[in-house]
């Protein structure tokens, strides 16, 4: 006798609210019909382990997370699809900060110099903005030295804690600028991180995507079809999903698309990021 699942979704517990959001969602999928769970992964390696392995149905990944999903997929002759994905996690940009009494005013200013970054597997505090970095002419590690906050690896950065350490690295002076979430600016800004009037930007990124869903071919089609309808149903104005919506940082879900993607591909393959690991996982699959 065949049993039935319900659709799991594999997330990762970067931060205690998790539990709160992905319980909230639960609800309010069960309420409509979908039979849902979820399970919490303590890194985005094991999640897309555990989706390349068939236990999970749908990811909840950062952007390098759907690199190695879909390399890996890709390497077993299965494809990855992007179904779902914030408003927040479209069009984001990843900045490079100085002290606002720097004589560093241009890129080429950085040659000799230290640059903190966040964690090594964050898209938007490392990998971004030093393949931006190298596309300007100035090779991380050779015509500047990269000063790294580790923190919380495996996370790939969705906790911005290195970008706060990096941060307190420029302020303090161990660092002469500091890549950052252009977004955070703000937010260490409010949070008293970063004093107003300290520091200014020195250059910006061209506009990328962070988050998505993602189901790998196989997935059980009419679930996740109601899973996305109902993500792109919601509505802010609705009191039962607004604090879930606020928790989560996004206003609106919205279709989910990959065009986004193309400066962490290129810094992935630059710094040989994630070849290593898709190669063991796909010899895990085989």
């Amino acid at each position: 006798m065949s049993v039935s699942h319900p659709l799991t979704l594999g997330a990762v517990a970067y931060d205690q609210k998790v539990v709160t959001i992905w319980d909230g969602f639960q609800q309010y999928f069960h309420s409509r019909g979908l039979d849902f769970d979820y399970v919490l992964y303590t890194n985005y390696e094991r999640l897309v382990q555990a989706q390349i392995l068939v236990q999970i149905d749908v990811a909840w990944n950062s952007p390098l997370a759907w690199l190695q999903a879909d390399r890996a997929a890709r390497s077993i002759g299965r494809r990855a699809e992007a179904i779902c994905m914030r408003d927040s996690d479209r069009d984001l940009t990843s900045i490079i900060v100085v002290r606002s009494d720097s004589r560093i005013e241009s890129l080429a200013d950085l040659r000799g110099k230290n640059v903190a970054v966040g964690a090594g597997d964050s898209p938007q505090a490392t990998l971004i903005p030093l393949n931006f970095l190298a596309d300007n002419g100035l090779v991380p590690r050779e015509d500047f030295a990269v000063i790294p906050f580790d923190k919380l690896l495996g996370k790939h950065g969705d906790h911005i804690g290195g970008e706060r350490d990096a941060i307190a690295a420029l302020l303090s002076g161990v660092a002469h600028a500091a890549c950052i979430l252009d977004a955070n600016l703000l937010t260490f800004g409010r949070e008293g991180t970063l004093p107003s009037g300290s520091t200014r930007v020195l250059a910006q990124t061209p506009t990328y995507d962070h988050c998505n869903f993602t189901i790998l071919d196989g997935a059980p089609a009419e679930p996740v079809a109601r899973f996305r309808e109902l993500l792109l149903g919601m509505s802010y104005s609705d009191p039962a999903v607004r604090p879930l919506l606020d928790l989560e940082g996004l206003k609106r879900w919205l279709p989910g698309r990959t065009e986004g993607y193309g400066q962490l591909t290129a810094a992935v393959d630059r710094f040989d990021t994630i070849g290593g690991f898709v190669r063991q996982l796909a010899g895990q699959w085989r």
